[in-house]
């Protein structure tokens, strides 16, 4: 099934103060968020969603940046996945609105995303 928008995106949070007006708007990862044609990764992985079957899939963004990040800091699945969770750059990069206390996905996403075909199969963490 095709992927949802992060919860809480679009909307105001009364209690909750949105990330990018925490941030620093000039760290790296903020402006390389703005840089990224994040649409054009959707439009490439949209055919490999189907409409109606399956559960319902992550954010095709939340996918491509873990995916980013992970070779970016040469990281293991499970370890960008700890430090994601710390980390509200990491958080806003990936699209999120609001920092998240839980990784939203399960830590054996990278299972999926090589079945997607963004990664060759041989390249699996130690």
């Amino acid at each position: 099934m095709r992927p949802r928008r992060p919860e809480g995106e679009g909307s105001d949070d009364l209690f909750r103060a949105r990330l990018s007006s925490q941030l620093d708007l000039k760290h790296r990862l903020v402006r390389l968020a703005e840089l990224i044609e994040w649409e054009r990764f959707e439009t490439a992985f949209g055919p490999l969603y189907h409409d109606t079957t399956g559960r319902p899939g992550k954010p095709t963004r939340l996918m491509v940046g873990l995916t980013y990040l992970k070779h970016t800091y040469n990281l293991s699945d499970e370890a960008v996945c700890e430090r994601w969770v710390e980390n509200p750059y990491w958080q806003f990069f990936c699209g999120f609105d609001y920092l998240q206390h839980r990784l939203p996905i399960d830590p054996s996403w990278k299972i999926v995303v090589r079945r997607m075909g963004t990664e060759p199969a041989g390249s699996a963490a130690p």
